[in-house]
């Protein structure tokens, strides 16, 4: 492919975010409703097929840039997603109306999500993430699926049944238009990072700077607008708890489903992530936890601060460049 302009990538990166969003949407929607139809519960599908399915636009992104020879981009992606959802995310949720926090969040999920980047600190510490990783990796996430829906099982309550049951029902349409939807869900999660990740790499030629730096920022913000519009929308539904709850969510999945995957199929080097970037993925992971725990809510002044932590480290980004 011949190099793109500057408006060419801009409009590639416009394009592939679209068809990124409505590819997971069509994705998602289509393989719940046929799994609710074959018998699954909402709170298994809930907790599997929609939770794998909103981190697909990360996959999706990390296995092209693979393909195209740059998998940097997918350890960018991630670092860079992974700060977006606590500190963009979180934190502009909060600013819009307080989060409860819910206590089963701080026990498991929270404390869950920091051992993953510890865990993912000391896996790039030799500078790639190699098929043993991947291995790792991956048995990690299906450990972590599988422990999930036995406590949900085991601790459920009418509440949380009723919350996912509520949010996931069995369509009325035909069973045709959902392998339909699955199928153009696919194609366009395909096609959407294929020019997506086209699009990121025609920037980071013209600025003559890595990959991995456009994979922790542009690219990571990309990724990471489907779970940024849930968010504003559940806080202003006042439901800030589903906000942390994907946002955290999807952090694990980031790390253990995407990483996992995409160096079983391409070994990822690690090289051009700064002590920084991983600094300040685990620093707000760690971070979170004390904001959360204290009164069992993060307020307003609690998100603004989230969000200056992530303004700051865009301005980091932009003197590499």
């Amino acid at each position: 492919m011949s190099e793109l302009t500057l408006m060419e990538s801009l409009l590639y990166l416009l394009l592939g975010s679209i068809m990124l969003y409505f590819g997971a949407e069509g994705l998602v929607r289509g393989s719940a409703s046929v799994a609710l139809r074959t018998g699954l519960s909402a709170l298994v599908v809930g907790l599997t097929i929609v939770a794998f399915g909103t981190s697909s636009p990360e996959l999706v992104v990390s296995f092209m840039a693979g393909l195209e020879g740059n998998a940097d981009i997918a350890i960018g992606n991630v670092i860079g997603s992974n700060i977006c959802n606590i500190a963009l995310i979180i934190g502009v949720a909060a600013m819009i109306r307080p989060i409860k926090v819910k206590l089963q969040l701080i026990k498991f999920d929270l404390l869950v999500m920091i051992a993953v980047s510890i865990l993912l600190v000391a896996i790039i510490y030799d500078g790639t993430i190699s098929f043993t990783d991947g291995l790792l990796l991956t048995a990690g996430i299906i450990a972590y699926t599988v422990f999930t829906v036995k406590k949900a099982f085991s601790e459920s309550s009418e509440e949380l049944i009723e919350e996912f049951e509520s949010e996931l029902k069995p369509s009325k349409r035909k069973p045709i238009v959902d392998y339909i939807l699955i199928l153009l869900g696919i194609g366009g999660l395909v096609f959407g990072a294929n020019v997506f990740v086209d699009g990121a790499i025609g920037i980071a030629s013209m600025l003559g700077v890595s990959t991995a730096i456009i994979g922790l920022s542009i690219v990571a913000f990309g990724t990471s607008l489907p779970e940024l519009a849930t968010s504003l929308v559940a806080s202003i539904k006042d439901e800030g708890d589903i906000s942390i709850g994907n946002a955290i969510g999807s952090n694990i999945f980031n790390i253990l489903f995407v990483l996992g995957l995409a160096s079983l199929a391409h070994e990822i080097p690690t090289t051009d992530i700064s002590y920084v970037d991983v600094s300040i993925m685990i620093g707000i992971a760690v971070i979170l936890f004390p904001l959360a725990r204290i009164g069992m809510s993060i307020g307003r002044i609690k998100g603004a601060f989230l969000l200056s932590i992530y303004i700051a480290y865009v301005f980091y980004l932009y003197t590499q460049i």
